[in-house]
């Protein structure tokens, strides 16, 4: 024996010893493309032999070898093998119990009803979780959305996106009002810089106790966050001034005060890294170990009896990304960019093709509507579309001057004549209208108050600019406003030249399949590598040669 290099099950790849097994001639394969099916076979278990003559063949059984025998006629010496290993290996299984799903997979949130109720209904008809994308949205249309998903999916799963929305308080409450007149029993809380009285009122007037006196939590929270201090308070109780004010309020009962500072402000936290819309552009490698690390803290302080589960989305648009985020130690993942692109999305044909041709490169950072004035941003596509240097242009304005008066005539005709197209006055009267409808309490505060005018006459081309790209307004793509990040470019490149290519033949569930039965056939192969066999290259991958 001369090399120490050690497989995954711990034996020297330079080894006179093999497997202590054998596969008869008459069962193995050497063609490659039965090769190729038989690995696919993932519920089977493989064998893999080395033929002095034939080469690489393959078997779904082999025999116990007996040391102590001659070697046996018209049989060959096991050179690798790899167990059957399905969807099921990935993640953690309590999140597919908990929320009652196929997958340790969900397809997040994407405002303005991108992620729509015909993405919600057919991911989870398949069994699959996904969040409708209420952000951005009046109270009457997420109540419309809430009725057709429940009728179709009366039994789950589906969840409902609770975005955090500083300059329009109303509309959060509105929403957590919605979901617990409704019953909607999971919610997907996003951009949150901290917790709300909105959230925890969601979260606790959830929970009750069993026969047994034991909690039941009733309301689910998925908490997609970027940072250490956000994750920190999601994954710890309440905090008992917010739910004492709740409690004087009528909201809540003193019981319930009391649970909710038994259990953590959320069952799952999602560690949102490169994404395309809201987020902090966090390497998914720095981050998830960063928050596992410090669920692991937290769990070690308040013994929670069902502990936090942490998952990952931000980047993933591949087998292999998958893989990597569950070998990290993700409990699940998250797609979204690649969604978008689906036939079920919310997005306008314009804006889904625009998006099948999307690279990595292809994706910059502009201000966000909802957080305009804090200087927030969200990644967004920039190929094909003058948006992100237009948005950018209105924030530097912002900065720059105290009201819309202020801005020099030269610069307020080009905003007028390129971006706006109408008179900014005109503006002003769409955007009282439009705020009367959502938030009155926005104009009041604006009446005598020329910088916060400025920016909600902003925000009204940030926010139209979505809605164009969803409804395809004719007259408007320079000025869609695109969100995705890199795991759609990736993705791209990797369905280049399959029948992925034409955004037409793109369906959420069929991604998904490919993601999760690829990541598991990825494992497969890593595994057979690292025993020192080599396996052809076109094999090496998954590829996606038809629907899943």
């Amino acid at each position: 024996m001369t090399s120490q290099t050690l497989d995954p099950f711990h034996r020297p790849l330079q080894t006179l010893t093999p497997w202590p097994w054998h596969v008869k001639e008459a069962e193995l394969h050497y063609d490659i493309d039965t090769l190729g099916k038989k690995l696919k076979e993932l519920n089977q278990a493989c064998y893999l032999v080395n033929h002095s003559e034939q080469g690489l063949g393959i078997a779904q059984s082999a025999e116990v070898t007996n040391p102590n025998s001659p070697a046996l006629v018209g049989s060959h010496p096991v050179s690798a093998f790899a167990p059957a290993l399905g969807t099921q290996s990935l993640g953690d299984s309590h999140f597919c119990r908990v929320h009652g799903v196929k997958y340790a997979y969900y397809a997040g949130a994407m405002a303005n009803a991108i992620a729509s109720e015909e993405l919600v209904i057919a991911l989870g008809q398949a069994g699959i979780l996904c969040a409708f994308g209420a952000a951005g949205l009046i109270p009457s249309r997420v109540e419309a959305a809430i009725k057709r998903i429940q009728t179709a999916l009366p039994n789950g799963p589906y969840a409902f996106n609770l975005i955090h929305s500083p300059s329009e308080s109303a509309l959060e409450r509105g929403s957590v009002e919605l979901f617990l007149k409704h019953q909607v029993r999971t919610v997907e809380a996003s951009a949150f810089l901290g917790l709300t009285p909105h959230i925890v009122y969601y979260r606790a007037a959830g929970l009750s106790r069993d026969a047994h006196g034991e909690i039941i939590i009733g309301n689910k929270v998925i908490a997609k966050i970027s940072r250490t201090e956000v994750a920190s308070k999601f994954m710890q109780p309440a905090p008992a001034k917010m739910l004492q004010q709740l409690v004087h309020e009528g909201l809540i009962t003193e019981d319930q005060m009391a649970m909710a500072q038994c259990v953590p402000m959320a069952d799952d936290i999602t560690a949102e890294a490169d994404s395309g819309g809201h987020t902090d552009n966090r390497p998914l490698v720095t981050l998830l170990p960063t928050i596992l690390a410090l669920k692991d803290e937290i769990q070690a302080k308040y013994q929670y009896k069902t502990p936090i589960r942490v998952g990952a989305g931000g980047g993933i648009g591949t087998p292999e990304a998958a893989l990597a985020t569950f070998n990290m130690g993700a409990a699940y993942i998250v797609t979204g960019s690649i969604n978008q692109a689906c036939v079920e999305a919310g997005a306008s044909e314009h804006t889904r093709k625009l998006l099948a041709t999307t690279e990595m490169a292809d994706v910059t950072m502009a201000p966000a509507a909802d957080m305009f004035e804090m200087g927030v941003k969200l990644q967004v596509v920039k190929r094909g579309t003058l948006f992100p240097m237009r948005a950018n242009k209105l924030y530097d304005l912002y900065s720059r001057y105290d009201s819309i008066e202020a801005i020099p005539l030269d610069e307020r005709k080009k905003l007028e004549e390129q971006v706006f197209r109408a008179s900014l006055d005109d503006i002003w009267a769409g955007t009282i209208a439009h705020f009367n409808e959502r938030d009155p309490k926005q104009i009041e505060r604006a009446q005598d108050n020329p910088k916060r005018k400025m920016a909600l006459i902003f925000r009204w081309y940030l926010g139209l600019s979505s809605r164009w790209s969803n409804t395809g307004e004719v007259g408007r793509e320079m000025d869609y406003q695109i969100w995705a990040g890199p795991a759609l470019g990736a993705f791209n490149a990797w369905a280049k030249g399959s029948y992925l290519d034409d955004y037409r033949a793109r369906h959420a569930v069929d991604l998904a399949k490919h993601l999760m039965v690829g990541a598991a056939y990825q494992a497969r192969i890593n595994l057979l590598l690292a025993q020192g066999v080599s396996i052809p290259v076109s094999l090496q991958r998954w590829r996606p040669q038809q629907p899943c």
